[in-house]
């Protein structure tokens, strides 16, 4: 099955089973915005408790933070976000869509890195285990051709996109025929900057108003609490600040479901440190990161790092860690060396010091910055796109069957286990809502009694439900019940009495964090 036609499997296997709704769907939606459902808010505060418990708990040298949406309309000009936070834009003339100029060279570069990626592999299967990838990777001619393509055009995009040369950049378009994906013709306007901040106005009467704007990311908050946090924890160099909290873009070309929204959320950490030692901070949280996502067991081979060949006007280093989705890798983290960029800008517009005083050096100084920061949406797409598997059955008779199946990790799995009575008579309904109330207090359980057992399988299956509880009659007798595991939907008899130190020690994210 084609990719694209999996992720739109997913996109709908997430409405129907209760994870991610269109909003304000019952007046036709609202262009990329969602509401998360039942279980979708559940996994959502899962994988929040996964970061947050990875950074704060685990780290003695880094606290946690909630700063406001609203803030003070200068700290944006500081930032730089007023006068550079913006994309660059492209009109087709003919189907009269918009689209970010860089996105469309990145997808055509993308194309070819695709090309060479097929040959490569074609190879690799043709020459087997004798197979020579570097060796092949230099002598292919429509490999060297294609790597070439893909050098020149990466020199040349990365020239303007620093630049922030827009004739340049639609040059490329042109050179490289690019069309647009609906009209299918090259006919195209001139590239212009479009701001993403979205404006509102504070106070109650017109005259009296004050335009603010919606914070575009959670960071900022972060740097004009740098020293508040820092004298009131008495923090000392190395430390980092955590805060997980709503940002808003106005994205013109939103889109991938909720891989690019306009509301969104973010999980970024800001580690301030010693000048001169930013570069090696940067290697360490570029190596402790990748082992976050290593540790959910979804393949070392469906991440890499990306590093960026145009750099913000803050960083002088910048790293995506990408993960495999159904349309390609894509970032999920970003990690970058800030600088002091953010700290001292703060201070020339406030007018108050933003340094921090070394007892160890007897001397005061502005901190360096390094940001670790997620997309908790993507994040949530992440895991929902590496979990879901339609899975074909044997069944006795030698026919098959397909399932489909959410394999979440236990730990953020939005259900913990669901609790069956084999039939709703002969006090089977009675013991097993005994056991929920018992369980309940520990793990999210969910009782089910509608259906045949096969169907509620099935249906816990597409819920991602790690382990299914099941009564029947010999319950009564020996206080066993069926504990059936999701993935390899095996079944084994256990004591009532057992189940919760069972159920605790697979679903507990105290497990996933000794593997950080």
């Amino acid at each position: 099955m084609a990719q694209e036609d999996v992720f739109k499997k997913l996109v709908a296997h997430c409405k129907e089973y209760g994870y991610v709704f269109p909003s304000s769907e019952i007046y036709d939606g609202l262009s990329a915005v969602y509401d998360y459902g039942q279980y979708g808010v559940e996994l959502k505060n899962n994988i929040k408790k996964y970061w947050w418990d990875s950074m704060v708990l685990l780290n003695d040298n880094i606290v946690g933070l909630d700063s406001a949406i609203f803030m003070h309309p200068t700290i944006w000009k500081a930032s730089g976000h007023v006068d550079a936070f913006n994309d660059p834009l492209i009109d087709n003339k003919d189907s009269k869509k918009r689209y970010r100029a860089d996105i469309l060279i990145e997808e055509h570069i993308a194309k070819i890195e695709e090309k060479v990626t097929k040959e490569v592999e074609k190879a690799r299967e043709r020459f087997g285990q004798a197979f020579d990838e570097k060796k092949f990777r230099e002598t292919n001619p429509r490999v060297i051709a294609n790597q070439t393509k893909i050098d020149e055009l990466n020199e040349r995009y990365s020239k303007a996109l620093n630049a922030m040369d827009l004739p340049a950049l639609r040059q490329i378009i042109m050179d490289c025929e690019i069309v647009c994906p609906i009209s299918g013709s090259r006919n195209w306007t001139e590239v212009r900057q479009f701001n993403l901040m979205f404006s509102t106005e504070l106070g109650s009467t017109a005259d009296g108003s004050t335009t603010i704007f919606l914070r575009p990311e959670t960071a900022q908050g972060i740097f004009v609490n740098f020293l508040n946090v820092q004298k009131t924890g008495r923090m000392k160099i190395p430390f980092g600040i955590a805060q997980i909290g709503k940002a808003f873009r106005n994205e013109i070309v939103a889109r991938q479901f909720i891989f690019r929204m306009r509301e969104f959320e973010q999980m970024e950490m800001q580690f301030f440190v010693q000048p001169g030692t930013e570069l090696e901070w940067f290697k360490y949280w570029k190596e402790i990161r990748m082992k976050w996502y290593q540790a959910l067991g979804f393949g070392a081979e469906n991440y890499r790092f990306h590093d960026h060949t145009k750099l913000a006007h803050y960083a002088n280093a910048a790293t995506d860690i990408e993960y495999r989705f159904p349309f390609g890798f894509k970032e999920v983290e970003g990690i970058h060396s800030r600088t002091d960029y953010d700290l001292r800008q703060h201070q020339q517009y406030s007018g108050k010091k933003m340094q921090y005083f070394d007892p160890e050096k007897g001397e005061s100084y502005i901190p360096y910055v390094i940001e670790t920061s997620i997309g908790v949406d993507r994040m949530f797409l992440h895991i929902i796109s590496a979990a879901y598997l339609e899975e074909e059955l044997k069944k006795e008779d030698g026919s098959t069957d397909t399932r489909v199946v959410l394999r979440l990790p236990a730990y953020l799995a939005p259900v913990k286990l669901a609790v069956m009575p084999l039939v709703k008579k002969d006090g089977l309904p009675e013991i097993a809502e005994k056991i929920v109330h018992e369980l309940k207090f520990e793990f999210n359980c969910q009782y089910d009694d509608k259906d045949s057992i096969g169907r509620r399988y099935r249906r816990q299956d597409a819920i991602g439900t790690p382990y299914c509880i099941t009564i029947d009659h010999q319950t009564r007798e020996d206080q066993t019940v069926t504990i059936r595991y999701r993935d390899s939907m095996e079944q084994e008899r256990i004591k009532i009495s057992r189940l919760k130190d069972i159920i605790f020690e697979k679903v507990s994210i105290v497990s996933l964090l000794k593997k950080l």
